[in-house]
C-alpha cells in the first residue's frame, strides 16, 4: 500500500437523516484527528436495496483501505454491504437488522471486525435484534441507557468509536498511522 494513501471511512446516513448529520460530523472529526479520509454517501430518498447497491457500487471502485460505518438504515446497509466486499471493520450505531421489510442477509458471515453501539430504550430498532446480530457476527456490542438516537450518549459513542479505529489499525498493521496530533 502507498503510505501517503489514508484508510477512508465511509458513513451511511439512517432513513430520515442525511450525510451531514451532527452524529456524523462528530465522529468525522474523530476520523480525522486520527488520520483517516471521510466520505459521507447521500441516500436521501432511496430505498433500501438502492441504498446497498449504491455503496457496493462505490465500493467497487474504492483502491484504499476503508472502513464502513452506519446508523440506522444506515447500519443494515453498511453491514449487507460488508458481506460482499473487505472492509477493515464496520461501526454501527442503532443498525435496523432482522427488521420487516428489510431483506434477510447472513450478517452473521461478516468476516472483520465489528462494533455495534445501541440504547436500550430504542423504539425502532429492538434491542433484542441487535443483540441477536452482535451474537451471529460475534460484534463488540455496547449498549447505553438511550433511544433510538443515542443524542444523551454521544460522549460514549465517541469513545467507542475511537477505540474501534485503534483495534481495526492494530488488527491490520499494514494500514496503521500515526495521528494527526503526532505528525
Amino acid at each position: 500500500m502507498n503510505p501517503a494513501v489514508k484508510p477512508l471511512v465511509i458513513f451511511s446516513h439512517g432513513k430520515v437523516s442525511g450525510q451531514k448529520g451532527s452524529r456524523i460530523q462528530a465522529l468525522s472529526k474523530i476520523c480525522e484527528k486520527n488520520g483517516f479520509d471521510v466520505e459521507s454517501l447521500d441516500y436521501r430518498r432511496l430505498p433500501t436495496n438502492e441504498r446497498v447497491t449504491k455503496l457496493n457500487n462505490y465500493l467497487l471502485n474504492l483502491s484504499r483501505p476503508y472502513i464502513l460505518v452506519g446508523t440506522s438504515m444506515g447500519g443494515y446497509v453498511s453491514a449487507v454491504a460488508g458481506l460482499n466486499n473487505d472492509p477493515m471493520g464496520i461501526f454501527l450505531i442503532s443498525p435496523a437488522v432482522y427488521m420487516d421489510g428489510y431483506a434477510e442477509a447472513e450478517l452473521e458471515k461478516l468476516k472483520c471486525p465489528v462494533t455495534v453501539v445501541h440504547g436500550w430504550q430504542d423504539d425502532i430498532v429492538p434491542v433484542e435484534n441487535v443483540i441477536r446480530f452482535a451474537g451471529a457476527a460475534k460484534a463488540d456490542l455496547h449498549i447505553f441507557d438511550g433511544g433510538h438516537r443515542l443524542r444523551e450518549k454521544l460522549a460514549e459513542t465517541e469513545t467507542c468509536f475511537g477505540q474501534f479505529l485503534d483495534n481495526c489499525r492494530e488488527q491490520q498493521p499494514q494500514h496503521r498511522l500515526r495521528s494527526v496530533a503526532n505528525q
